[in-house]
């Protein structure tokens, strides 16, 4: 075990260093611009941040999904949340479909790249009138005999303005419900696609998102990703994973919030004491620091049967309903105890406070979380 954790501070030191020589001194300018450049992804490709737990084959580092996991908390624990979404999406996300999903020409073709930062991801699902509702997606891929004729529009889609590579889901059999989507391996260059400009948002400034418009898109048969119609069934199986993501993202922002709390309450005086001193602020914090607490051992009790193959759609449901709620909370009432302060650009704390918000909304609303929760207890 000793051998394990020392691994597991050899990779978060290097995350760290990472993280303050290649991303903090700019992340203010990328927030104002509202997009990171293009060449930190292959920054973060040369330090080995990308595909950490990838085979070595494909130039992964083939380290423990774990280590990805600290990848993800580490950024979000600095106040990054644009870019662990994005950060999420590619390394976390798509490159995953890829191995469990992809033929071994696909792997070759994409993986290095994406390893690399030379290629960056993007995962469509969401559509202007389908969000959490997967089965009711109207773009349609159409089988000819020279490919797939994909049509249709996607939206908030996280890395879509730089992506050279997007997951599109849509649907060969329309009438076949959620048993009609399969998955595509989208080339941007293609012609046919096209974006619409960067959606402003309240939070996470630097990640870009997107719309996405494909019109008579035509992908090679080789393009489609697992095989035809099992689209939904693979979102199904790979949810448990991103939502693992999303919950490294909460306990990371988490963490990072309420250390500049702690700090700044017990320099900031108030009626001739310290803010810490008050009771409030104690009771604020210390409930803050018990749900903290909780959240890491759901966590990682999630992780362990993730890596067993044991995480089921509940255990991802109740995992990312309740480390997401408790990160907004916490954000809330950690951005109150810094008084007018806290309603500042210039204090970070307002940046956890308004990155926090989307996490209750993609990758599944909390209100869908209590539905999949309910239907295990009650059925349908």
């Amino acid at each position: 075990m000793s051998g394990h954790h020392q691994d597991t501070e050899l990779f978060r030191s290097m995350i760290n260093r990472v993280l303050d020589k290649e991303i903090a001194p700019f992340y203010e300018q990328w927030e104002e611009k509202g997009v990171i450049p293009r060449d930190v992804w292959r920054t973060l490709g040369d330090a080995g941040m990308l595909g950490i737990d990838m085979p070595e084959e494909y130039g992964g580092a083939g380290a423990s999904f774990e280590i990805s996991q600290l990848a993800i908390e580490e950024i979000a624990r600095k106040g990054f949340g644009g870019l662990a979404s994005g950060y999420n999406i590619h390394a976390n996300i798509v490159m995953p479909y890829i191995l469990h999903l992809g033929s071994e020409t696909q792997k070759q073709r994409y993986l290095p790249d994406m390893i690399s930062g030379h290629l960056l991801s993007a995962i469509a699902m969401t559509e202007p009138g389908a969000g959490s509702d997967l089965a009711a997606m109207r773009s349609t891929a159409q089988r000819t005999d020279t490919g797939y004729v994909i049509n249709g529009s996607k939206v908030f889609i996280t890395n879509g303005l730089q992506a050279g590579l997007v997951i599109v889901c849509a649907k060969t059999d329309p009438g076949a419900g959620a048993k009609g989507v399969s998955l595509f391996l989208v080339d941007t260059n293609l012609p046919g696609f096209s974006r619409g400009k960067g959606i402003r948002k309240i939070g996470q400034h630097a990640s870009d998102t997107a719309e996405l418009f494909f019109l008579d898109l035509v992908v090679p048969h080789d393009a489609l990703l697992g095989e035809e119609g099992r689209g939904f069934a693979y979102l199904m199986q790979e949810l448990p994973r991103e939502r693992l993501g999303v919950g490294a993202q909460a306990v990371g922002a988490t963490e990072g919030v309420l250390a500049i709390t702690l700090d700044y309450v017990q320099q900031r005086h108030a009626f001739g004491q310290r803010v810490a001193d008050f009771q409030n602020t104690r009771f604020k914090l210390a409930e803050a620091r018990a749900r903290l607490e909780m959240a890491k051992a759901y966590l990682n009790q999630c992780t362990t049967k993730y890596l067993k193959g044991e995480m089921g759609p509940t255990d991802a449901a109740i995992l990312k309903l309740m480390l997401t709620e408790m990160q907004c909370d916490i954000a809330s009432d950690c951005l109150q105890l810094f008084g007018g302060y806290g309603y500042t650009v210039e204090y970070p704390v307002s940046r956890f406070f308004v990155d926090a918000r989307v996490q209750t909304i993609y990758a599944g609303t909390s209100e869908i979380m209590k539905e999949v929760i309910a239907r295990s207890m009650l059925g349908k």
